[in-house]
């Protein structure tokens, strides 16, 4: 399957502007993966964005416009979900999730671009 890679373009420029990151893109779930110092921290897959985040913010996250939950094997895995294309669309919405995603995964709390 064939991912969106304006998406991918995005968040690899918004990765970029980050001081401290370590980002690799890596071929995985069918997408591109973003390991940022190490550790798998989002995703594009298809036209969505897979995001990894705090499992205790799942109640108020999964509330949010787009959201929809990463389901295994019948298994939802809570701070992990999917986002629709059109709840990311805006900068500032793709940057609410990017900045869960690196301070969940890597402590870095980012200034807003």
């Amino acid at each position: 399957m064939a991912y969106d890679t304006i998406l991918a373009d995005r968040i690899s420029a918004y990765l970029g502007k980050v001081p401290g990151l370590k980002v690799e893109e890596k071929k995985m779930f069918g997408g591109i993966g973003f390991m940022v110092n190490g550790k798998m921290c989002m995703n594009v897959s298809g036209q969505n964005l897979m995001c990894r985040f705090d499992p205790a913010l799942w109640e108020t996250l999964s509330q949010k416009a787009g959201f929809f939950p990463m389901i295994m094997k019948g298994k939802v895995y809570k701070g992990y979900c999917y986002l629709a294309p059109e709840s990311i669309k805006k900068e500032k919405d793709l940057a609410f999730w990017l900045n869960l995603c690196l301070e969940f995964n890597s402590g870095i709390t980012v200034q807003s671009q």
